[in-house]
């Protein structure tokens, strides 16, 4: 499986968003909030799951969206899963590292 992944890095710090490919471009709704799986955002090229977990395991701030990207995330240790919520049944997750 593979995920979009993008790694922005500033003064601030490394901020890593991934998402599984396929959810790229939809928006998912849960009640009254909107998750928008945008290209502007997640929209970095395709990379294996094992590439994105070593980029999220340097992140101070990380945006994760999918089933195979949180499963491995939550796999290697590096999210919570009691931290997920779900938009339409796809699970997205968010880390800030202190």
């Amino acid at each position: 499986m593979e995920v979009h992944l993008r790694v922005i890095q500033d003064r601030r710090g490394v901020l890593v968003a991934i998402c599984d490919a396929g959810l790229l471009g939809q928006t998912f709704r849960q009640g009254k909030m909107r998750l928008d799986v945008s290209r502007e955002f997640y929209g970095g090229p395709l990379s294996s799951i094992e590439e994105a977990m070593e980029a999220l395991a340097g992140a101070d701030v990380a945006n994760l969206v999918g089933e195979a990207a949180i499963k491995a995330a939550v796999d290697k240790g590096l999210v919570d899963s009691e931290a997920i919520i779900r938009f339409g049944g796809i699970p997205h997750v968010q880390m800030v590292r202190l």
